[in-house]
This record gives structure tokens, C-alpha cells and sequence, in this order.
């Protein structure tokens, strides 16, 4: 059994053999800082690696699942600073859990918070889910497998819209494009989502285990080149002053002025 571990921008709880963590920045619209997701990263793997656990719900709060990743920590970034950081590394931690992770999303789920999301096995979301990818508004975009993961979950002209515009699916427009299992009303949309887990924890473990992998084989296949060559042009912006003004005015709350360099 997984030892008891407070954690600073986590909650997480344990209901038989599903593991429940909760994203927990209210302020913050649990913006995904990077001590957020070494946390998150930290536990994930703790339950992943406990037998007494079946599967995963990862969930936030009704108002916002996450809000994007922390603009504050990556607005006057240079492309070394990322590179050298590995920034995004930490999210490969949680594509490489062996168990189930069903997401229970609501409001805000934007930017890293959509990407996260989407490494998710599964979603159930609430009816005020709003998914979207705005990183196009701060003069960067995806970098953590929203031009990848989103491509292979609705196509390539609901993508290709909602990363060069910026657009938001509703809940009902996630679920019609096949990006959500299911749409609940946001009173039961978490409740939802365990009973989701608690039924595939019922099941035989290692059949569990590997029929997550087989699904991920077909679904992955040319996936990891394509993270590789999104993570790359993303980093390469941080060299722009698109970049830094995009991030700049985003947090100073005014309208970003491009200048095409």
C-alpha cells in the first residue's frame, strides 16, 4: 500500500482500488507549475507502482481542471533556459504508467491543462468543460503533444483550428469529435469517473495492464517522433520576440503587439 504523502499542490485519497489525485492551485486555476507536476509526476508513479491499486482518476476542481501551464515561470525564457531545464521532461514520467488514468475534467481545461488531459486513457467531463489549446494567443504553441495527441483524437482540421485560432470545444463538441467518453452533469462528473475506474479496477490486472498497452501501440506508433518534433519547434520560439511579448502581455493583463520576429 502506498504510504501516506502530503504534497504541496496535491490532494490525493485512496476508495478501495482507485487512487484519486487531485490538482490543488486554486488560486492559480491550478496553472501547472513545474513543482506541480514533479508532484504529480511523484505520485502517479507511486500508485502505479502499489498492487493494491487498480486505476487512476486525475481530476482538479469544478471551476478549472488547469488552466494552462505557469506563463510567470516561462515568460522571459531564452530556448537554452528550456532546453537545459528539460521543462517538459517530467510529463514523459506520467506517458509511461503501466495502470489506467481516467481523467475527471471541469471548467477551464486549456493549454497544459487540455495536453494533460489528453495523456489521460481516458476522460469524463463535466457539462462546463471548455478544451482548448490558446498557447497560439501567447506567440508559442503546444509543447506538450497538443499538436500530436489532440490530432489524433479529433483530426486534422479540428486541430489545426484549434491551435492556430485558439478556439475552445465545449464538452458536447469534445465529446461529439470523440476527444471525451462521456458528459455529466458537473454535480457527479468526479463520482463519474471513479465508478469508471473502480469498474476496470474489478477486472484481472495484467489483462488490464496489457490491454491499455496493446490500444497504446496502435494509438502511438509514430506518436513519440512526432512529441520530438513539437517540443523542438516549441522550444525554438522562446527565441522570438513574439515570445516574450506574447508572455509579457499576458501577464501585465494588455493585448500582445506582434511584430513577425
Amino acid at each position: 500500500m502506498t504510504a501516506t504523502v502530503t504534497y504541496e499542490h496535491l490532494l490525493t485519497s485512496v476508495s478501495g482500488r482507485v487512487a484519486t489525485v487531485t490538482l490543488n492551485r486554486p488560486k492559480a486555476l491550478n496553472a501547472l507549475s513545474p513543482a506541480l507536476m514533479g508532484e504529480l509526476a511523484e505520485a502517479l508513479v507511486a500508485f502505479d507502482c502499489d498492487d493494491a491499486i487498480g486505476a487512476m482518476v486525475l481530476t482538479g476542481s469544478e471551476r478549472a481542471f488547469a488552466a494552462g501551464a505557469d506563463i510567470k515561470e516561462m515568460a522571459d525564457a531564452s530556448v537554452v533556459d528550456m532546453m537545459r531545464r528539460e521543462f517538459l521532461t517530467v510529463w514523459d514520467r506520467i506517458a509511461m504508467l503501466k495502470k489506467p488514468l481516467i481523467a475527471a475534467v471541469s471548467g477551464f481545461v486549456l493549454g497544459g491543462g487540455s495536453e494533460l488531459m489528453l495523456m489521460c486513457d481516458m476522460v469524463v467531463a463535466s457539462e462546463t468543460a471548455k478544451i482548448g489549446q490558446p498557447e497560439i494567443n501567447l506567440g508559442v504553441i503546444p509543447g506538450a503533444g497538443g499538436t500530436q495527441r489532440l490530432t489524433r483524437a479529433v483530426g486534422k482540421v479540428i486541430a489545426m483550428e484549434m491551435v492556430l485560432t485558439g478556439r475552445q470545444l465545449t464538452a458536447a463538441e469534445a465529446h461529439s469529435y470523440g476527444l471525451v467518453n462521456r458528459v455529466v452533469p458537473v454535480e457527479v462528473y468526479l463520482e463519474e469517473a471513479q465508478k469508471l475506474a473502480a469498474e476496470i479496477a474489478s477486472k484481472a490486472p495484467l489483462a488490464v495492464r496489457l490491454g491499455k498497452d496493446a490500444v497504446n501501440q496502435a494509438y502511438e506508433s509514430f506518436l513519440r517522433q512526432g512529441l520530438a518534433y513539437e517540443r523542438k519547434n516549441f522550444y525554438m520560439l522562446f527565441g522570438t520576440e513574439d515570445q516574450k511579448e506574447g508572455m509579457r502581455a499576458f501577464v501585465e493583463k494588455r493585448p500582445a503587439e506582434w511584430k513577425g520576429r
